[in-house]
């Protein structure tokens, strides 16, 4: 398999979150959770590199040939890490061979949505990413964290762990499933996972 500086990756896969352990267990930090999962089922180690501001691994994924990345730039300055990957490997094209997992207010816990493109939606992350690539094609997987029901709540809400419920009794299945659909999406394409993991409850 290839470097991690060499030939081009046939997929970029990135999770959204912020750096540094007081982060880790939070619910906006799930996208670091799905690729971290991603990376152990295919053996693979995420290194630091300052290039990219984040941390990679290089794993294959439904026979392919991945970068997932982590960036380390703090949510709302996520395009910088991004943007650099796709510099770094001009081959890849956004709106056919990255995509983006991050979490989403919207949604019940553990709940999927694959989307081809749109909005933030409110994500800074998400949005950073579109100012940084000057699109908003980009494919991104939604994992629900639920919504604390006040806007006022929203900021607290996504740095804060979630509950000891959610972590026993959602998290690990969702997790699993969030893994699967990227797998879905780099194997068998974005349309056919849509169809399969958004229906899912």
């Amino acid at each position: 398999m290839a470097g991690l500086h060499g030939e081009s990756p046939e997929r970029l896969v990135v999770g959204l979150g912020n750096p540094g352990p007081e982060y880790a267990a939070t619910r906006h930090n799930v996208g670091f959770r799905v690729v971290e999962h991603l990376a152990r089922r295919a053996g693979a180690v995420f290194v630091a590199d300052p290039g990219l501001r984040g941390r990679l691994a290089r794993a294959r994924i439904a026979g392919r040939d991945c970068v997932l990345l982590e960036p380390l730039t703090f949510m709302n300055r996520s395009g910088e890490s991004v943007g650099a990957a796709l510099e770094r490997w001009p081959a890849l094209a956004p709106e056919r061979d990255l995509l983006v997992v991050l979490d989403d207010l919207d949604l019940p816990p553990g709940r999927l949505r694959l989307r081809p493109s749109g909005g933030a939606g409110g994500h800074r992350g998400l949005a950073d990413i579109a100012r940084e690539l000057a699109t908003q094609a980009t494919p991104r997987l939604r994992f629900g964290i639920g919504h604390p029901g006040s806007a006022a709540q929203v900021v607290d809400w996504v740095l804060e762990p979630f509950s000891e419920a959610e972590e026993a009794e959602v998290l690990p299945a969702a997790v699993e499933r969030a893994a699967d659909a990227v797998a879905c999406v780099v194997g068998e394409g974005l349309k056919i996972a849509m169809d399969r993991f958004n229906a899912m409850a």
